[in-house]
């Protein structure tokens, strides 16, 4: 069973304005609504692949019982239910260039916290967690590094995509894969990572115990980095890039289905290649379809021993 943890889910309001002018009042032209977050995203898409989880993380009020409503039909909902607050509802304005305002989201308490924890230890021996997205301020900073702390004698095989601290916190539990893209490197290492040298740089978070690095490099595709001595690299699917949220997560999500699949990481970087690029050509996430008719236009894994 694969679970999939967002601590700080969300409805994405999608309006289409054609022209944005800053202190005005603005028209938009249609709109559209999405229940997100990174790990809901990656459950979605892992429901296109046919492959089964669970959602955890935390909700509240009215917009908690919508997004709640919302993933019962593609995943098994777990949530944590807090009290007090509302779900956040995050507004992403689609004109020439898109603009986002991501709300702060509900108070978390210590007691809720531990709540997640008791759910999370439901997963069992060669379960996958996927810990993604950004940390809420009232949760602590190291919830990641905690949660694979308490179940790493499980052998339970950890996904993390996130930035900074929180992806850097998590390395001395070895996780079984990481996914940061070219910008989120940079930032680690104080530096500008490109495709040329994003080896040396994945090399780093490897030795300090990831077990494989998945990085996305957006126009110039993706490469996989593993412990082992894996170096493979997938070209980006052709197309027109329509909305970029949630592109990561789905080729995270196809990643891991390519791998529980076969267990072969060159099909596992050609599925998430082709449903990033799929998700990435359309306004919400990618449908089963779409990331058939993507990976019908990937070519072939290239693939050489480190």
């Amino acid at each position: 069973m694969i679970y999939t943890v967002t601590l700080n889910p969300a409805l994405d309001y999608n309006m289409y304005p054609e022209n944005l002018a800053v202190g005005e009042i603005n028209r938009s032209s249609r709109e559209s609504l999405y229940f997100g977050g990174k790990g809901i995203n990656v459950s979605f898409i892992l429901n296109e692949l046919e492959i089964p989880s669970v959602a955890t993380g935390f909700i509240a009020g009215f917009t908690g019982d919508a997004l709640e409503n919302a993933v019962s039909a593609f995943a098994k909902p777990d949530f944590v239910r807090l009290e007090n607050g509302i779900t956040r509802i995050n507004v992403k304005l689609r004109a020439e260039n898109e603009t986002d305002i991501n709300a702060a989201g509900p108070e978390i308490s210590d007691t809720d916290t531990e709540r997640l924890f008791e759910k999370l230890e439901k997963a069992q021996a060669g379960d996958t967690v996927v810990l993604s997205g950004s940390i809420p301020k009232s949760v602590p900073a190291d919830i990641y590094g905690e949660i694979m702390r308490r179940l790493s004698p499980r052998r339970i095989k950890f996904a993390v995509d996130a930035a900074g601290e929180a992806l850097m916190n998590s390395l001395k539990y070895s996780p079984f894969l990481i996914k940061p893209n070219l910008e989120e490197l940079s930032g680690i290492f104080k530096t500008e990572v490109t495709k040329q040298n994003v080896k040396i740089y994945a090399g780093k978070l490897l030795s300090l115990g990831a077990q494989n690095a998945l990085v996305s490099m957006g126009k110039d595709g993706a490469c996989l980095y593993g412990a082992g001595g894996e170096s493979l690299f997938m070209p980006a699917v052709s197309g027109k890039a329509v909305n970029t949220v949630g592109a990561g997560d789905s080729m995270l999500a196809g990643f891991l289905a390519g791998y529980e699949k076969t267990k072969d990481f060159g099909y596992a970087l050609r599925l998430g290649t082709a449903a990033g690029g799929a998700t990435a050509f359309s306004e919400g996430l990618a449908m089963k379809a779409e990331i058939q008719n993507a990976e019908c236009r990937v070519a072939h894994c290239k693939s050489n021993r480190r």
